[in-house]
């Protein structure tokens, strides 16, 4: 028995010499490099996140490909993807790095500090919803950190996050792929708005009346699928889409002096609850709430900057 334990802590002692000489051999700011590099999915981006000059993310590049024997990161229509070893690497890097943060600093990020572009993804109802609230907090705590809204629709956002196009992604996702993490921002009830003059004195519609009205559909594309038609779809209905257009707030006031009914997430119709020539009722049919997220990317679950972030877009919620 004394013997196994001698040749165990030999074993132990010869491991650790090994694993110390190989650290010594290692520029560890190559790996917050990497780590950024992983992230970001782009040179320029990560050299003005790291105020590096692009050449020298470009040269610490090839001394981490060479280092790990691996390309890490391969060019493909444009775009830099990770190699499979990367993508190994990715996670266990963003851990071990957000420990040394926290051993080496209070907390690893300071938002007063901090210079950053922060690229998000969201439609106008989610602009709406948010960045009144995180822009004043950005201002008056984070100045340096500059934001960048994109516009898509749910399948695309989701093909940014994955790309490393995009840092958060904000609105509805009933299905979201593997790599993918998210948090809930607020339940959402649907609501309707139709024109008062065009109500004959009622102040509701009940389901045939709906269903013989022309709709609006706030959607990106043709013929998207949404939860309102779900649901009328499961009844063995179906209403008529007389206009389809991609903006949220345009939607409402499209409603004005026609027949059109309009039914959409009940807050982005807030602002017109109190005009007169409009009023807003409950559908006549049952449609499931739904959940207004944030989403990102697991790469950048241990960023601090960006776990400060995601707490910003939550209270401004």
């Amino acid at each position: 028995m004394h013997y196994l334990l001698c040749r165990w802590k030999f074993r132990c002692n010869i491991a650790f010499m090994h694993s110390t000489n190989i650290l010594r051999g290692i520029d560890l700011n190559l790996l917050v490099v990497l780590d950024v590099l992983l992230a970001e999915r782009h040179v320029s981006r990560t050299a003005a996140r790291l105020n590096m000059s692009q050449p020298a993310v470009s040269h610490a590049l090839a001394r981490l490909r060479l280092l790990f024997d691996d390309p890490l990161l391969i060019r493909r229509g444009g775009q830099l993807v990770p190699s499979s070893k990367a993508l190994e690497i990715a996670s266990v890097l963003s851990e071990a790095l957000r420990q040394m943060r926290e051993v080496l600093g209070p907390g690893g990020f300071d938002p007063q500090r901090e210079k950053r572009t922060f690229r998000l993804a969201m439609s106008d109802y989610g602009s709406a919803m948010v960045l009144p609230g995180l822009l004043q907090r950005l201002r008056l705590e984070a100045p340096n950190i500059d934001v960048v809204v994109k516009q898509a629709s749910r399948e695309a956002m989701l093909r940014l996050l994955l790309d490393g196009e995009c840092d958060l992604a904000l609105g509805v996702f009933p299905d979201l792929p593997e790599r993918l993490e998210t948090a809930e921002l607020a339940i959402e009830h649907f609501a309707c708005l139709a024109d008062r003059q065009k109500m004959a004195g009622k102040d509701r519609l009940d389901l045939e009346t709906y269903l013989s009205r022309p709709h609006v559909l706030v959607a990106m594309t043709d013929g998207a699928n949404t939860e309102i038609d779900t649901a009328l779809h499961v009844m063995g209905h179906r209403r008529r889409i007389a206009v389809t257009l991609p903006h949220w707030g345009n939607a409402p006031r499209l409603i004005q002096g026609t027949d059109l009914v309009l039914t959409v997430a009940r807050n982005a119709l807030a602002p017109f609850k109190d005009d007169t020539s409009l009023i807003l009722f409950d559908p006549p049919f049952q449609i499931p709430p739904f959940a207004f997220v944030q989403v990102w990317h697991e790469r950048r679950s241990g960023d601090p900057a960006h776990m400060w972030l995601r707490d910003a877009v939550a209270i401004a919620c």
